[in-house]
């Protein structure tokens, strides 16, 4: 198998055949593959999917083990050499795994590819960034980006050119290209201590220190129906009223103790 491509589902079963129609009608030429959907607990029906489209398993999650723990879960029903983590929202255009799959196999140094992600209208997302600092969520959650957005643009490379191929610090999560085994630590991909948020920072950072590139490659495009749910309030009220902004802020907490306090 070339290409198992993982998609986690929570309640997003709409976006989710639109994602799967879009991989059934992209460039596969040449290779074989599968596609894993993990249903994460949420109570979605997706069994009849599974009659739709020829290349789909269906694994089934008893609890929502969050973004890595549950690609974890579809990686380990998987056999492809490569992986290709994918979120449910998202409608790729018929070249972009062929252009994913075709410079990582011809690039042994780059570990983790990323393609352009592009909203729903056309215009660009800024999908990768240098790696955060510890007062990152003052300039993302407070006036103060606001009033000095110089710190909020440095961060998301917003001055660079988005379509030319690059080495970044990390990419965003939401479509990643992997080698199998490459970057997992016993035994898996990603840190389940990052239940939602700050694992794609974290992979972006263990590549790093194996001497391993994270390439944005903006020949290849994808469509990302995204909503930042975990900023909906601000960070005073959020901490204490918003579930996805808690996991944002815990998980911003685990990835300093891992990498700046070095508790493994």
């Amino acid at each position: 198998m070339d290409i198992s491509v993982i998609i986690v589902n929570y309640k997003s079963k709409e976006k989710l055949l639109h994602c799967l129609q879009s991989l059934e009608q992209s460039d596969w030429s040449g290779l074989n593959y599968e596609i894993i959907v993990v249903e994460n607990a949420s109570g979605d029906d997706l069994v009849p999917l599974a009659n739709q489209f020829n290349h789909l398993k269906l694994v089934w999650s008893n609890v929502n083990l969050g973004m890595g723990g549950g690609n974890n879960l579809g990686i380990s029903h998987s056999s492809g050499d490569y992986i290709l983590i994918a979120n449910p929202d998202l409608i790729f255009s018929t070249s972009a795994i062929k252009e994913l799959y075709q410079y990582i196999h011809n690039n042994p140094s780059a570990a983790i590819i990323g393609p352009k992600l592009l909203n729903p209208d056309g215009s660009l997302q800024y999908s990768c960034a240098h790696f955060p600092n510890f007062f990152l969520p003052l300039f993302r959650r407070t006036a103060i980006g606001r009033w000095f957005p110089v710190f909020n643009n440095r961060y998301l490379m917003k001055d660079e050119n988005y379509n030319q191929i690059k080495e970044v610090d990390w990419l965003l999560g939401a479509c990643l290209l992997f080698r199998r085994g490459e970057l997992f630590e016993q035994g898996k991909l990603f840190d389940e201590r990052f239940f939602m948020y700050f694992e794609d920072v974290d992979l972006g950072k263990r590549a790093k220190r194996l001497a391993k590139k994270s390439i944005y490659l903006p020949t290849a495009q994808v469509i990302h129906d995204h909503m930042r749910s975990s900023a909906r309030l601000p960070w005073y009220r959020a901490i204490f009223f918003d579930k996805l902004a808690k996991a944002h802020l815990k998980s911003w907490w685990r990835y300093f103790l891992k990498w700046h306090l070095n508790f493994k």
